[in-house]
């Protein structure tokens, strides 16, 4: 395995089985609430960016395959025009921002973010670091590690709900709740640290800490409406999709909406046969821990 975290992840997903219950069970409505808004599923796109290789104008097109399939919509990194298009799609879309080192360049991004319709806004906390033992950049700009009260300057400027991306512990998920955050994702953002506990593993642990106080968003190696359930039974409110989405996106916003489309769908399939109604009866109660 050589600590490839994603590997770790997989093998965590896995060894998480099911019970059944089928006694008074029936079709579940996976109708999920956010910040004020009803969507089809719980299941969103992640914050992807740069995916021109993929089909022409993939940015926008993604935004369209979410939006067309009543999920939430996720976008990273890009020029001011191009969110500019994403955001006129209609698509609710959480817009994520790096820890640019200029804490000025934070907040025009978050500005022009939200003066453009982005439903909420964000930024990746664990992109601080290089590999070569100092601060990160991304695209030549540089990064810096973010104080508590940094994000909550971030969380006072954004006027929208503010998601920290990147959380992996709970003293991380605490001091984003201190800082007003209205959500987390709780992310090892693929593998960018060997080693690092599944997301999952550590989730219950984060859900006891700040369930009540914030949104807990998954992230990271999710292929599946089974993987879906997992996350939810162990206390995500939600989850992002990235990598499963990629081979659809080939074909445009129809093939998004057609894969997110299918992991609700998969993901019906589970809580009817686990007898859950609705998102709120999924809980872990029906999780059994394989035994090594």
């Amino acid at each position: 395995m050589n600590g490839d975290s994603n590997m770790i992840t997989r093998d965590y997903f896995d060894s998480l089985l099911l019970e059944s219950r089928y006694l008074d069970a029936d079709l579940p409505d996976t109708h999920f609430e956010l910040f004020g808004e009803t969507f089809r599923s719980p299941i969103m796109t992640a914050a992807l960016s740069h995916l021109h290789h993929i089909c022409d104008h993939a940015m926008v097109e993604i935004a369209k395959g979410a939006r067309d399939a009543g999920a939430v919509h996720w976008v990273g990194m890009g020029e001011p025009e191009e969110i500019e298009e994403i955001l006129a799609t209609g698509a609710k879309t959480i817009r994520i921002i790096k820890p640019h080192l200029d804490n000025n360049d934070v907040l025009q991004r978050i500005e022009h973010a939200v003066s453009h319709g982005a439903f909420a806004v964000g930024m990746d906390i664990d992109h601080a670091f290089s590999w070569q033992g100092g601060y990160d950049h991304v695209l030549g700009l540089p990064m810096h590690p973010k104080t508590q009260e940094e994000i909550a300057m971030f969380v006072k400027a954004s006027k929208v709900p503010f998601i920290v991306k990147g959380v992996l512990s709970v003293s991380d998920a605490v001091k984003s709740a201190d800082a007003g955050a209205a959500g987390i994702v709780v992310s090892h953002h693929h593998g960018i640290m060997n080693y690092a506990v599944p997301p999952l593993q550590i989730l219950p642990e984060i859900v006891r800490a700040v369930g009540d106080r914030m949104k807990i968003i998954v992230d990271c190696g999710i292929e599946s409406g089974m993987d879906v359930f997992k996350a939810l039974a162990l206390g995500a409110d939600c989850v992002c999709v990235g990598r499963n989405l990629m081979k659809p996106l080939e074909e445009g916003a129809q093939g998004v909406t057609r894969r997110l489309t299918e992991l609700n769908n998969e993901l019906s399939v589970v809580m009817a046969r686990t007898g859950m109604k609705c998102l709120d009866d999924i809980d872990a109660s029906v999780i059994w821990h394989r035994k090594a």
